[in-house]
């Protein structure tokens, strides 16, 4: 029935992934818009208990998970190619920073950079430290860089790297499901790799829908602030439109005409934007703080990274790190798949410093300037920047670009980044999705493209009317967890595939238990891959 359907729409997809993916996103919509309020408190409910039962889990498998790929680049795995042994680079390293930067964390950067240390500052995590105190300052900072130094990327590194092996080294297709080949065997190619994939596809429609939301509160935010146009509802569908039909045309282009000039335009407006806040705040306690800050987070990150809040008593971390963790990790199967896609012919090695330090050394900086210049402003009083941010976070940097000059046109250009980084995170999206929906054989066409980056729009739509900002919390916090559960199996698959590689034998000798004879084979003897075409024709 669904091949008949598929052939009288004219698309090209999977049909089981396609349309229950698509089936499910619309019965979520249908169901939300008439039951905002019940809908909205029953994900409330969802959340507290994975929060109180399972945040635990969310805490030990990200840090694992980064313990796991810094052991890798250091392992003998690491010198292994996202390819054949002597395949290069498709990207320059500074074009591939780039398109990691807008396509990953560019759009958090410009929500959280003042909102989270101000957020902190003005009301501490911790027993015993003063609200707008020296001790309140520190901690502000490094719990900001924990948020979103090298654990978001791990989350996002993880998928990609797995991903990147088996596509480009083993030429199984570039899906969520083909990493669990391993381990699932032909099974993976079948209805469980199908639920795999149908769950990575929803997982990216929610993840990209909540920054889509965020997006949208943040440029209503700005519109008030430069135009005195009031944040309501209408305004909100008007801006998700907006931003739709932009990421739209974009995904049209493709990866190359579209994201690739997009990203690139993007890091430089940033990078002027972070040079004016850098040179017209206070540069000097700006460079002195931003020392102390990276001494702190390292100094504080192993045990920040296994604290679960276990002896507060307060569901700080639900609102905080919890959320942040499953919204990182609803959305890192796109992210995956389309840090995969430019990092072709990179080592291991190179894949994992690249991807965990070079966008965390970049986090740092512009925690540095923007985190460290808001809490200047608050504790020099000039504004009252962390009471309208605890009244609503998304007005956080254009309140802050007031206590410096040219603010309308600071703030104007603000607004650009943050659509022009919006955008890109939805077009990039739709193309994954549309990866995801379809087999390699398959043309991608415009129109199924279009379609994903229209869906986005209508669930943050939904989502916004639905409750807000808490609504886009709750639901993300309680449907990340599934995927938390994969990015833990994912590791298991790759660390296996690793040991039949390096012993010069294929991921097909894996499952059919040929790889790990008593003497093993020395790494040069390594083979190609002779499942390949068996596995495109199952697909």
């Amino acid at each position: 029935m669904l091949d008949r359907l598929q052939r009288r729409l004219g698309l090209q997809t999977i049909p089981a992934v396609f349309f229950t993916s698509a089936g499910t996103a619309f019965l979520f919509v249908v169901l939300a818009i008439p039951f905002q309020h019940e809908v909205s408190r029953s994900f409330g409910l969802l959340t507290a208990w994975v929060a109180g039962n399972l945040g635990w889990f969310y805490i030990l498998s990200v840090s694992a998970l980064l313990v796991f790929l810094l052991g890798l680049a250091v392992s003998r795995y690491g010198e292994i190619r996202l390819g054949a042994d002597d395949s290069r680079p498709d990207y320059s390293n500074l074009t591939w920073f780039t398109m990691l930067f807008a396509a990953g964390i560019g759009t958090i950067l410009m929500f959280w950079g003042v909102a989270e240390p101000i957020s902190h500052f003005g009301d501490p995590p911790f027993d015993g430290v003063v609200a707008d105190s020296a001790g309140a300052a520190r901690d502000a900072m490094t719990i900001s860089l924990y948020h979103f130094g090298l654990h978001t990327w791990t989350i996002f590194a993880m998928p990609g790297l797995a991903i990147g092996y088996f596509a480009y080294r083993h030429d199984l297709p570039m899906r969520i499901s083909s990493l669990f080949y391993p381990i699932l065997g032909e099974r993976a190619f079948g209805p469980l790799g199908w639920a795999v994939d149908i769950i990575a596809v929803l997982g990216t429609l929610l993840g990209v829908a909540t920054s889509l939301g965020l997006g949208t509160l943040q440029l209503s935010s700005g519109l008030t602030y430069l135009f005195g146009i009031p944040a309501t509802g209408t305004i909100w569908v008007l801006l998700i439109v907006l931003i739709s039909g932009i990421a739209a045309t974009s995904v049209a282009l493709g990866l190359d005409k579209g994201v690739r000039r997009l990203s690139q335009l993007n890091i430089l407006l940033a990078m002027l934007l972070l040079g004016f806040v850098l040179v017209a705040g206070p540069t000097v306690f700006i460079a002195k703080g931003m020392v102390q800050s990276i001494g702190d987070y390292l100094d504080a990150l192993p045990w920040l990274s296994f604290w679960t809040e276990s002896f507060n008593g307060t569901d700080w971390q639900r609102r905080w790190t919890l959320f942040y963790w499953a919204w990182t990790i609803s959305w890192a199967p796109y992210v995956g798949i389309f840090i995969a896609r430019i990092s072709r012919g990179r080592t291991i090695r190179e894949f994992v410093f690249g991807v965990l330090f070079a966008p965390t050394a970049f986090t740092l900086i512009w925690f540095g300037v923007f985190g460290l210049s808001a809490i200047h402003v608050e504790m020099s009083g000039q504004i009252g920047l962390a009471e309208q941010v605890r009244a609503d976070p998304s007005v956080a940097i254009f309140a802050f670009l007031q206590a410096l000059p040219w603010t309308e046109l600071a703030s104007l250009l603000s607004v650009i980044i943050i659509v022009i980084f919006f955008t890109t995170s939805s077009d990039s999206a739709s193309l994954v999705i549309d990866m995801l929906t379809r087999r390699e054989d398959q043309p991608s066409l415009v129109r199924q493209r279009i379609f994903w980056a229209a869906a986005q729009g209508v669930i943050a739509a939904t989502l916004l009317l639905a409750g807000g900002l808490d609504a886009l919390q709750n639901v993300i916090t309680s449907l990340g967890l599934p995927f938390c559960v994969l990015l833990v199996f994912m590791a298991v698959s790759l660390f296996r595939a690793l040991r039949a590689d390096y012993r010069g034998y294929t991921v097909n000798d894996l499952v059919k238990g040929r790889a790990f004879p008593e003497v093993e084979a020395s790494p040069s003897s390594r083979q190609e891959s002779t499942y390949v075409s068996e596995a495109a024709d199952r697909n």
